[in-house]
């Protein structure tokens, strides 16, 4: 039988372990955009919205969970879902409102839901080997989690940025465009999204063990190309 011990202080270190490495990523890309950055408690605002999230996420994973076992496109379910509710706590927070007011905007936006959504979904991963003392032993609890926190740091955190980074780039792109417009660009890129989430998620199942170098750095040349498509954003004029 499984023992799960949850303490403040295992909590206290899953957190610190999930959040600070979100939102150093967070100022990496809000530099990025320093010469006119976005109103900070829009950015805070939008954080938060990805973090809760995950709440729904989880929920809604567990609703679908004996379709998407029994079928055969789980991680397509999975990451669809992921996708949708970062989309969908962009949009409720910023993508509406006065402050989306320049192309960069958008991708900006998306990416800061997106390393939201990475802070609280980090630590739920961390804080899992710290509470189950019944699954590993005490003493190995901590590297464990140590070890999780920095492969989630240079993998899952770079893939959320890069999926949700690929809407963000669609919406910018047809930021002067008419509505009908943005909403096809939109729907492109939440595909584009949806296909590099399902392919990561799919290939962390069943070759992490013996190509995770090549998964990783095929996630990391993404987010160059997307740190590259981000310089040429900022210089769109209407």
């Amino acid at each position: 039988m499984t023992n799960s011990i949850v303490t403040f202080e295992s909590i206290m270190y899953a957190f610190l372990g999930g959040v600070l490495p979100a939102i150093l990523w967070l100022l990496f890309w809000l530099r990025e955009d320093a010469k006119r950055p976005e109103p900070k408690g829009r950015i805070i605002e939008t954080f938060i919205a990805g973090m809760l999230s995950v709440l729904v996420v989880l929920y809604l994973q567990r609703e679908v969970f004996y379709f998407s076992y029994y079928g055969v496109f789980p991680f397509l379910v999975w990451g669809t879902l992921e996708e949708l509710v970062k989309l969908g706590s962009a949009y409720s927070t910023a993508l509406r409102s006065k402050d989306d007011n320049e192309p960069i905007d958008p991708l900006i936006y998306m990416i800061t839901a997106a390393l939201g959504f990475v802070a609280l979904e980090n630590t739920l991963f961390i804080l899992n080997p710290l509470i189950n003392e019944g699954l590993i032993l005490a003493e190995q609890s901590v590297p464990i989690a140590v070890n999780t926190g920095a492969t989630r740091f240079l993998g899952a955190s770079l893939l959320h940025i890069l999926s949700s980074g690929a809407i963000g780039v669609a919406l910018s792109l047809a930021f002067y465009k008419s509505r009908g417009t943005k909403i096809m660009y939109g729907l492109i890129g939440l595909l584009v999204a949806m296909a590099i989430h399902t392919a990561f998620n799919s290939f962390v199942y069943n070759f992490f063990d013996t190509h995770s170098l090549v998964i990783f750095g095929s996630v990391w040349f993404g987010v160059a190309v997307l740190l590259l498509i981000f310089e040429k954003i900022k210089a769109i004029a209407p």
